[in-house]
């Protein structure tokens, strides 16, 4: 859910430049993985399409799949899509499409950046939007993220999200995270808000993967995306990666 905007020229052009850089690091990604490459993909259903603390579906189920490709360099491309709904905007579709490089990068340290798209088709209203996205991991429990745009949510501005999480296993299937991160949108909507979410990850049946969080967002959220988006809520997800 976002509040409603409008791209600009300015915005266009910027977005532009981004997708151009997008495109280039596709092809790029797409020659290192052509001699030693690997493919993936994801499959998922879940009562609420929960992002960033605020609900893109209303509060309703969505179906979600992915796929990517990955070379042993490190360089990946993937696409991802779920349906949504952004009321007045008429979007019920999200599709995105990333391209970047993961792997270690010193002892326990692990790195994964991107460039990743927001689409959305056959709209009322331009909500595409592009961000840049960083994630530092250690030992694979603890992680930091960042994602800067110039056209945060499909508006004429910046935004910077940042989040910090740790994951704490429990037995072989089962493991424990916390998160909480920040967003701020004061050049794009002149406000920012905190959200935080807890949850529970139980891999009961490989590749299945049951998990179950509860997200709250401040009062912030909800002043931006109303209140049918933010607050406090319980989002379960089963998924199938292969």
């Amino acid at each position: 859910m976002r509040p409603s905007a409008l791209h600009g020229d300015a915005a266009t052009r910027r977005s532009d430049l981004l997708l151009d850089t997008c495109t280039g690091l596709a092809l790029l990604a797409v020659c290192g993985a052509v001699q030693a490459s690997s493919l993936g993909g994801s499959a998922g259903l879940t009562t609420d399409y929960v992002w960033r603390g605020t609900s893109q579906t209303q509060g309703d189920p969505a179906v979600q799949a992915g796929a990517s490709i990955a070379s042993d360099s490190g360089l990946y491309a993937s696409a991802w899509g779920s349906n949504v709904e952004f009321p007045g905007s008429g979007a019920s579709t999200e599709f995105d499409v990333a391209v970047g490089w993961s792997g270690a990068i010193a002892g326990d340290w692990a790195m994964d950046v991107n460039v990743l798209h927001y689409r959305y088709p056959s709209t009322e209203v331009d909500l595409d939007w592009t961000e840049l996205n960083g994630r530092l991991t250690y030992a694979g429990r603890y992680w930091a993220a960042f994602g800067w745009s110039p056209e945060a949510l499909g508006a004429e501005g910046d935004g910077l999200y940042s989040q910090a999480g740790v994951r704490w296993p429990v037995g072989e299937t089962l493991a424990l995270e916390l998160a909480a991160g920040r967003y701020a949108l004061y050049d794009a909507y002149d406000d920012s808000y905190w959200h935080g979410q807890a949850s529970a990850i139980w891999t009961f049946k490989v590749p299945f993967e049951l998990r179950v969080t509860a997200h709250a967002t401040d009062s912030s959220a909800e002043r931006l995306f109303g209140e049918s988006a933010a607050g406090n809520r319980i989002e379960a997800a089963l998924q199938a990666s292969f």
